[in-house]
């Protein structure tokens, strides 16, 4: 009974309690870490972002960051502070972009992507807040497999010994760019707590050309907040309880003057580890996510649509179980579901007339629930010691998208359209299986191969947007996407002085969901035949002496559309470039650091028929941080230092702009 009561309590701030002890012993100290990996990981090539890089970067946010990793794109090439909240869906290996996220993003074992879009809320996601980001491409097993179908970003929190008891910072930047964060992070018995927020906001800069702008242009401002409690409680000798809590609210201007956008989360989870003889991993979630966003016409300058208001709940969890087995081998098996619900409310707005009167209301929801059986062994035939390491898992999945609805009315109110959709459900069964073998001590050698799936999004099914002058219908008879692929690769190890690694990889996703033209400015979201992706990605590490490393990644994608009779086929995915590269130069001693962050894209096209291209574009960002006093350091930022061009969109060669040269200067204490 004390251990189920500890386990309630730990979910209340500042709780921590222990079993009972005869006698005393040494104090139990929990790190707030995940449980360790399996032996069979490394056979899928995954890739690291490590904490240093994650406090040390020119920008601050978290979708710049994984853009060091070969083969990660969003939809558009803005970050979280000048494009859209609903664009931002996260991708790799160059499956094509349609805003919704293709790879499952965890924090602390817990998806993050919004329950009705499908978009991450990066803005909410502080680098300094993390321990390490883990990106492993390829379709995904084990917990969450709904969504992984073109890999996973796992993304932990910052464990007790890398938290100050205080932190904070401050930073002012160009166009009276202001970011301020802290946090607070006091031992608790045996356990920790850490408080933390961040804000920030800016001016923004100008997204439109200068030969487009017009009275109504404004620049792409922002102002967003987050704040973040997590908890570690231990209840036992191997065991501890975490607890998460986030709220965010995101607010941005897009373009036009009016056309603002609002994005807001409370989320919450709770998780039980154990290290003993059975190790596991429980736990348990509910997001709250709210969306509204207003459309301007970029002819006369009036409301065109308000999506005024898109409430959402994501409810799901895990229970995962790895049991003491003999040593060549570690099994891990499970149950994981989540159910997702959303409603769309908006409202369409004449914009030719000076009265800019509502001509229609209109309302679209629907919900989805995926349930979940894993199960994945780890074989070292060997022994623990042993040069080859074989893995396999498999997956089957329940889905169900129900309660799906489109309903419409005129200004007064008379019904328009009642649509309801039929409920569908269905099963669905993936795996993956891969090898590792030490052919010597700095060389390795995998191979893997793998399946996966993915619900369409709500927002996909049920509701249609507008990019001027695009318009996107929805699709409620989407099916989802199936993905195959394999890979194969090695990996170089010379201590901590150079790592090599080389994949190549050919991935088939059926059924892709794409944005197809139908009519002028129209288009529709529907099932292609097939999306063939193949490629390459490499990455390394060298140190030269003490002090200078380098770092760098490259990803080559051919990538083309399979859709037999359409115009689209044969034609690469919209928003995939075909090269993309990245190098970083970082000097650190004696606490102070100078790194220089080169970044490559190729060109891509904005649409599916390749009319409207998005330039090739270079650049360079900077990273300084020199002490000046005990726990107290001065930093000075610098993203796009060439201040290159970079188009981000370009509809019929309407054309947004990426961030311009941006300077900063600021003070942090901690770390």
């Amino acid at each position: 009974m004390r251990r189920l009561a500890c386990l309630a309590i730990a979910a209340t701030p500042f709780a921590a309690c222990a079993e009972p002890e005869a006698s005393p012993g040494p104090a139990i100290v929990v790190t707030g870490a995940s449980l360790p990996l399996p032996p069979g990981a490394p056979a899928y090539g995954s890739v690291l972002i490590e904490r240093p890089r994650l406090e040390n970067n020119a920008s601050g946010r978290i979708e710049n960051l994984l853009s060091d990793v070969a083969g990660f794109q969003q939809f558009r090439r803005s970050d979280s502070r000048s494009s859209n909240p609903s664009n931002q869906g996260a991708t790799l290996r160059a499956l094509g972009g349609n805003a919704s996220s293709r790879t499952l993003v965890l924090l602390d074992g817990v998806p993050v992507a919004d329950p009705f879009f499908g978009y991450i809320p990066f803005s909410a996601l502080v680098p300094d807040r993390l321990s390490l980001m883990r990106v492993t491409r390829g379709a995904g097993s084990g917990a969450f497999g709904s969504g992984a179908v073109a890999g996973t970003i796992e993304m932990a929190s910052a464990t007790r010994d890398q938290l100050d008891y205080v932190d904070a910072s401050a930073f002012y930047g160009s166009r009276d760019a202001r970011e301020i964060s802290a946090s607070v992070s006091p031992d608790l018995g045996g356990g920790f707590a850490s408080l933390s927020g961040r804000w920030d906001k800016g001016d923004g800069f100008q997204t439109t050309p200068r030969d487009q702008r017009v009275a109504a242009t404004v620049p792409a401002m922002y102002d967003s907040w987050s704040a973040n409690l997590r908890i570690a409680a231990p209840i036992g000798a191997n065991e501890e309880v975490q607890f998460r809590a986030t709220l965010f609210d995101d607010r941005r201007t897009l373009r036009f003057a009016g056309a603002d956008s609002r994005s807001q989360g409370q989320d919450a989870s709770i998780r039980y580890l154990s290290r003993g003889r059975w190790q596991v991993d429980a736990l348990a979630y509910i997001q709250a996510r709210n969306f509204s966003n207003i459309v301007i016409s970029s002819t006369s300058f009036r409301k065109s649509l308000d999506q005024r208001n898109t409430p959402s709940t994501g409810i799901g969890g895990k229970i995962e179980l790895r049991p003491l087995t003999e040593t060549a081998h570690a099994l891990r098996f499970g149950i994981d579901a989540r159910w997702s619900n959303g409603v769309m409310m908006e409202d369409a707005y004449n914009a030719n007339l000076p009265a800019n009167p509502i001509t229609a209301r209109r309302q679209a929801s629907g919900d989805q629930l995926t349930t979940g059986f894993f199960i994945e062994e780890d074989w070292t035939p060997s022994g623990p010691e042993g040069r080859l390491v074989l893995t396999g898992g498999m997956r089957a999945d329940r889905w169900a998208i129900r309660n799906g609805g489109f309903r419409a009315t005129n200004p007064a109110g008379a019904l328009t359209a009642d649509t309801i959709f039929a409920d569908r459900a269905d099963w669905v069964v993936s795996g993956r299986a891969g090898a590792l073998f030490h052919l010597a001590d700095a060389l390795a050698l995998r191979a893997s191969a793998y399946s996966g799936f993915r619900l369409p999004t709500l927002n996909e099914l049920y509701r249609p947007f507008v990019v001027f002058p695009v318009t996107t219908q929805a699709n409620a008879a989407l099916k989802p996407e199936r993905l195959k692929g394999a890979e194969g690769g090695f990996d170089v190890t010379l201590d901590d002085r150079l790592t090599v690694s080389a994949t190549l990889f050919t991935n088939r996703l059926d059924h892709a969901i794409a944005n197809v033209t139908i009519g002028p400015n129209l288009r529709q979201r529907q099932n292609v035949d097939a999306i063939r992706a193949e490629g390459a990605e490499l990455s390394g590490r060298a140190k030269f002496g003490p002090a200078l490393t380098l770092s760098a990644a490259y990803a080559y994608s051919r990538s083309r559309v399979s859709a037999p009779g359409a115009l689209l086929d044969g034609k690469r995915p919209a928003q995939v470039p075909r090269h993309a590269a990245s190098a970083t130069l970082d000097w650190t001693r004696g606490g102070a650091t100078l790194s220089a962050t080169l970044r490559y894209v190729g060109r891509q096209y904005e649409d599916d028929l390749q009319t409207d291209a998005l330039p090739d574009a270079l650049t360079i960002d900077g990273f300084v941080r020199l002490p000046v006093a005990r726990g107290l350091s001065l930093i000075a930022r610098a993203e796009n230092l060439s201040d290159s061009r970079v188009i981000t969109r370009n509809a019929g060669g309407s054309i947004d702009l990426g961030t311009p040269r941006t300077l900063w200067i600021g003070v942090r204490y901690g770390h």
